[in-house]
């Protein structure tokens, strides 16, 4: 039942929101570079610790799992407890799964450690855009969540840069270890500069609803890490993982229909915008973790550059997120309009994606340069502004949830969509690579050669096959991001154009000023 405690409008300086910015930016860049510093590392790594190839795909899927499974549960934690509490707890287990992920002396203990990563990421994601969202107005939100956007986006492609660098140099434990001293300085920050005004309240927690969204985002993430390599799409083991997956789902269903303090509440779930917003979010997710990690790819297999060398050819992508984030979240703040901006970020999106449709092993790397700005641009449009959109249509007691369930679906569809365009992208290398040996009448494994990423121990005919297959198939997936981008496209469209409004709390017409606003 709702008390009719007061909510104070925070009042903080453009300097006082920078220095609490300063200290979230800082974990959230960390937080962010975790999920993707291994992918160069991680050869050394597995090899390393004498892991398997299952080993090599679980050491990132287990992050990304954990992270997904858990932003809904913070968000939600968020609108019911202290959010400087909850940020610092989430940052506090963060340094714990990097500093243990460190000392990691097999696989199992990195996987551990990883996934306590996991959950403290999840955490940092969220209590993210719920602080924000709780100290500054959505017409002022824009300009500073265009900052958030493009540290998000930088931290997603510099990623395996650094990860390269810190491997070649002083080796593969301080690609866990190099986030420790940035994240005691953002804990230090917000515990210096971030005060939060806290309405306590009589909290019910949704068990049930935390274990069913685990259950149903799990098993499917989970599904398609092994479908079409331990057994094929269409199976009794497809089965067995996606008919519980569903019945999670209408349990959940009737779950939170029934709960007081439901994780995912249907009044946000079923408004308009943010259900639009969701749609376009799975879209959003796939065209941003999956093209950042298939490029670093196309760089190292199909080009032939080092890790390094691919990191650093990354840059247009990291350009054009920062420009598009920063640019709309400044024209957006300004105006008070979001929706143009937002519809001309997912053509120039769809644009980028479907010129690198065209790219093949003879592609010119300026080419490839272009491509990946235009991409950028879109990218950051969309990001952080589908969020900001959905936290204009709620109170500020609901504002952690919103932002959580754009988050989640955003993340739930990049993880599932970069497994899913990995399949076919290894499905089309066997085939290219089976049909260059048979010209060349040369051997052609079972498998169609395609499992083979130890380059610098193959004859030099069969690494420029491989070389080309790569080259030749990785512009397939981009034209299949491109078309599932379109459906983002009619999302933002279909969209109210409401005006963002100029306060935290969402006031109705008889209380214009907030002056009784009830906060539960």
């Amino acid at each position: 039942m709702a008390d009719r405690t007061t909510f104070k409008e925070p009042d903080l300086s453009h300097r006082e929101v920078l220095e609490v910015l300063i200290g979230l930016l800082s974990m959230l860049f960390v937080a962010m570079v975790s999920s993707t510093i291994v992918s160069t590392a991680l050869p050394t790594i597995i090899g390393d610790l004498g892991g398997s190839q299952t080993s090599y795909t679980w050491v990132v899927t287990t992050t990304l799992l954990a992270l997904t499974v858990t932003s809904p549960i913070w968000s939600k934690l968020s609108d019911l407890f202290d959010k400087k509490l909850l940020v610092q707890i989430s940052g506090v287990l963060f340094l714990l799964g990097a500093l243990a992920a460190g000392f990691s002396q097999n696989v199992p203990q990195l996987l551990a450690a990883r996934g306590l990563q996991g959950v403290g990421v999840g955490g940092l994601m969220a209590l993210s855009q719920a602080i924000i969202g709780s100290i500054i107005p959505p017409r002022e939100r824009g300009r500073y969540t265009g900052y958030m956007a493009a540290t998000m986006a930088v931290a997603t492609v510099s990623g395996p840069l650094m990860g390269g660098l810190l491997v070649d140099s002083v080796g593969w434990r301080w690609c866990f270890w190099a986030a420790v001293p940035i994240s005691l300085v953002g804990l230090g920050m917000l515990q210096r500069f971030l005060h939060l005004e806290h309405h306590r309240r009589d909290a019910r927690i949704d068990w049930w609803g935390a274990i069913l969204i685990s259950l149903a985002a799990s098993l499917p993430l989970i599904w398609v890490s092994f479908a079409g390599d331990r057994y094929d799409w269409i199976s009794a083991e497809t089965a067995a993982f996606l008919v519980p997956s569903a019945l999670a789902v209408v349990a959940l269903v009737l779950v939170e229909r029934r709960h007081p303090e439901p994780l995912i509440p249907g009044r946000i779930l079923f408004e308009r915008t943010t259900s639009l917003a969701i749609i376009g979010s799975i879209a959003v997710g796939i065209a941003q973790f999956g093209t950042s990690v298939f490029l670093s790819q196309f760089f190292q297999v199909a080009q032939g550059f080092s890790p390094t060398d691919a990191g650093l050819l990354m840059l247009p992508l990291i350009l054009g997120s920062m420009i598009g984030a920063t640019a709309s979240g400044m024209l957006i703040t300004r105006t008070g309009v979001w929706k143009p901006y937002m519809l001309v970020g997912t053509v120039i999106l769809i644009v980028g994606l479907g010129l690198m449709g065209f790219t093949d092993h003879t592609t010119p790397i300026w080419h490839l340069s272009a491509y990946m700005i235009l991409m950028g641009l879109g990218q950051g449009t969309l990001m952080q502004n589908l969020v900001l959109v959905v936290q204009n249509t709620v109170d500020v007691r609901d504002i952690g949830t919103a932002s959580g369930v754009v988050s989640f679906f955003r993340s739930l569809g990049g993880t599932v969509g970069m497994a899913v365009l990995g399949a076919i992208l290894a499905t089309r290398v066997s085939d290219h690579i089976a049909t260059g040996l048979q010209a060349k009448g040369l051997p052609v494994p079972a498998d169609g050669g395609g499992s083979n990423l130890d380059l610098d121990s193959l004859p030099a005919p069969v690494l420029e096959i491989v070389r080309h297959a790569y080259g030749d198939s990785t512009g397939y997936i981009f034209v299949i991001a491109a078309a599932v981008t379109v459906v983002t496209l009619i999302a933002v469209a279909l969209m109210p154009p409401t005006e963002l409004r100029t306060t935290v709390a969402k006031h109705d017409e008889k209380d214009p000023l907030g002056l009784e606003q009830p906060i539960d």
